[in-house]
């Protein structure tokens, strides 16, 4: 066993992209190992600014020989009765190149073929490393490739050296267009010259006694550390988005945490936008104090161990003085005239060319908006206020150079001019939830206001004929539908889905050109957005199709089902029941539309009629299961509903095994029928079990 050394050397590589590099080039490695039977104990990655690289732990020497076997003719057409070989045997043997006495017999199911068997011994896995490798560099996930020179090798970066050791020695190999070898560089500032890596094993050793971290998650455990322990100096809390971690880490070879400070005048600007450009523009981590206010300190990690990091923090104080001057001139700007008035400009500008503009949309999101804050008991003059307030900040100076601050801007304006705090916080929350698993809405406003921006959308732009299509979906519609219904179910608000989506329809007027059409593709779309929503939770898809096909037009009572029939599921006799229900109902389906003139209407059982003692004793736990349920049906409790009726398997079943249902006697075969209908309305009353596979 040995270990395997393999090291990239380029050009700066994409920080936001390193990580999914390293990941990639790893995972194809591996793969491509396994299938050869090349034996190995781990794989360490690594990735730095100007590395990838990958140290193969416990490698064999060589893939396994291993025993190949080719069938031929049968044994019959291979030799004649004098046991002469055929012309089968003779043209088998020819095509492996051997000699007819060289073939075996294989015993088949069939009968006995003959056959050749060979060893086939394994390569030298230094042998197949190089074409291993390049394969995965071919293989890595990479937009756009480039070439360097008139070097024909594209990679995302110029290639500027390549390192493959097996142990101590170099195999000899040309990937990317260079030679491998034994040398890489360190820190490109600490320690710039090649040097030679004595042992594949040594490798992040060494490196790290040149300034470089190699392994991207130990870089970035020290810097989490390091800003962590900077920011309680100042008794403050630091701001670590993973992704602006994750670039971070890619930025820096060697990382070396400091702390700067910006004038507190800054404070009085929304935070958000602050904090906003320190990150996207400057990879500054910002401080915060225990109630999540912005503290006047950044930190940010420098790629060099500096003689003087006062000049270096200067040098970054500096530099985000005007970016945060930019801001607060925005901020202030904007504050000349009231929120309200930046709503005129919303006038000319375009929502969508056939549904109008941002104006003609903030006053359909005001209606409906008032529409469901009276039916949620929230104040209904507030909602339209919001409404009409919801859109005014996209004409803002701040958020027209900050855009992320949409909504958020609003609130802090609308708070500025004394608006009712739920009207000025609704203009925020109406984005919410930005993404899956983001928060919701807090305030009755603000959910009133989120579900009717997206419901105006949803049916504005499934009216004219834009509904997403595959991949594509411009308009996030799918994110906005399962916004909806997150909302409606997590919040628990029995709100009618189909009520909502007509309100939002008839405040289009005569925009759209056929609303029956849109109200029918976008109750299809709320229908797929389950099914996608509950499948990402694990939910099995057929649960799912048996509470779809009641169609429940209330989210909310669509989860409960949902939870009802998991939990029916879990129960010994679910299978019973589910294959019963389909029995049921093919009967049922099969005997109604063609008994009489098909308007045959089942009516109460008749206990009369009742004659085998399955049927009776069926009937009277129908009775009884009605009787105990009722209370349950009346309070939408569905999960008690399907375990008290799980008590029918064993009468259903007898029933099945005892009654002939479709008898000449037309009164008998009604009666059994009307009593299996009896039985069906009974779990339909939750979902339709008949649509759960076994």
């Amino acid at each position: 066993m040995s270990t395997i050394l393999f090291e990239l050397g380029t050009e700066e590589l994409p920080p936001k992209n390193l990580k999914t590099l390293r990941d990639a080039l790893a995972s194809h490695v591996q793969t491509a190992l396994e299938q050869a039977g090349i034996a190995f104990t781990a794989i360490k990655s690594y990735a730095a600014p100007r590395r990838l690289a990958l140290q193969i732990t416990g490698v064999a020497e060589r893939q396994p020989d291993r025993v190949e076997q080719k069938r031929g003719p049968a044994v019959k057409a291979a030799f004649d009765r004098e046991g002469k070989p055929t012309k089968a045997a003779l043209g088998f043997a020819q095509g492996l190149g051997v000699d007819v006495s060289e073939l075996i017999t294989i015993q088949g199911d069939k009968g006995d073929y003959v056959g050749y068997q060979q060893t086939i011994h394994g390569q030298a896995t230094r042998e197949l490393l190089p074409a291993i490798l390049q394969a995965a560099l071919d293989a890595l996930p990479i937009a756009k490739r480039m070439r360097s020179g008139t070097d024909k090798n594209e990679f995302v970066r110029p290639v500027q050296w390549v390192v493959l050791m097996q142990d101590d020695a170099v195999i000899d190999a040309t990937i990317q267009g260079k030679q491998t070898g034994n040398q890489t560089r360190g820190h490109r500032f600490h320690a710039p010259d090649f040097f030679v890596i004595e042992h594949a094993d040594r490798y992040a050793e060494q490196l790290q006694a040149h300034a470089v971290i190699a392994d991207f998650d130990a870089r970035q455990v020290q810097i989490i550390e390091q800003v962590q322990r900077l920011a309680q100096e100042v008794g403050a809390q630091p701001v670590m988005p993973q992704a602006l971690l994750d670039e971070v880490t890619a930025l820096v070879d060697l990382p070396v945490a400091l702390r700067a400070r910006f004038e507190p005048r800054f404070l009085a600007v929304p935070q958000e936008a602050l904090i906003s450009t320190m990150q996207a523009d400057q990879k500054y981590f910002c401080l915060v104090d225990d109630a999540g206010k912005l503290q006047p300190y950044f930190v940010f990690i420098s790629n060099l161990a500096s003689r003087d990091p006062a000049q270096i923090i200067a040098g970054n104080e500096k530099v985000v003085r005007p970016r945060l001057a930019d801001a607060e001139f925005f901020f202030l700007q904007d504050q000349k005239q009231p929120l309200f008035a930046l709503t005129e400009s919303l006038k000319t500008r375009v929502f969508q060319d056939q549904l109008g503009t941002l104006w003609d949309k903030a006053e359909r999101i005001a209606k409906l908006a008032a529409l469901i804050a009276a039916q949620l008991g929230a104040n209904v003059e507030h909602a339209a206020r919001a409404g009409l307030l919801a859109k005014a900040d996209l004409a803002s100076t701040l958020v027209g150079e900050f855009p992320e601050l949409q909504g958020v801007a609003g609130t802090y304006y609308a708070h500025l001019n004394q608006e009712p705090s739920d009207v000025a916080d609704a203009i925020e929350e109406q984005y919410l939830p930005k993404f899956s698993g983001d928060q919701l809405p807090v305030t009755p406003i603000g959910t009133a206001l989120a579900l009717a921006d997206r419901l105006d959308t949803l049916v504005g732009i499934f009216g004219i004929g834009e509904a997403p299509t595959g991949s594509k979906d411009p308009f996030s519609l799918r994110r906005a539908a399962i916004g909806v219904l997150r909302i409606l179910i997590e919040k628990q608000l029995p709100l009618n889905l189909v009520l909502l989506i007509e309100q939002a329809l008839l405040g289009y007027g005569n925009r759209l050109p056929n609303l029956a059409q849109t109200f029918s593709e976008v109750m299809a779309f709320f229908q797929a957005r389950y099914r996608a929503m509950y499948e990402e939770q694990g939910v099995a898809v057929d649960t799912i199709l048996a509470v779809q096909a009641l169609s429940p037009a209330v989210p909310l009572d669509f989860d409960r089902r949902i939870k009802a029939v998991q939990a029916f599921r879990a129960l010994p006799a679910a299978v019973g029941l589910a294959e019963a229900n389909k029995r049921v109902a093919n009967i049922l389906a099969k005997a109604l539309p063609t008994d009489g003139d098909g308007s045959l209407e089942l009516g109460a059982v008749h206990a009369d009629l009742l004659q085998a003692p399955a049927e009776r004793a069926l009937y009277d736990a129908v009775q009884q299961a009605q009787a105990d349920i009722a209370s349950h049906s009346e309070q939408l409790d569905y999960t008690p509903i399907l375990q008290r009726l799980a008590q029918l398997e064993q009468p259903l079943a007898q029933f099945f095994a005892d009654v002939m249902v479709n008898v000449e006697d037309e009164s008998l075969r009604h009666n059994r029928l009307a009593l299996l209908k009896q039985v069906r309305d009974l779990f339909l009353q939750v979902a339709d079990i008949s649509q759960l596979q076994s």
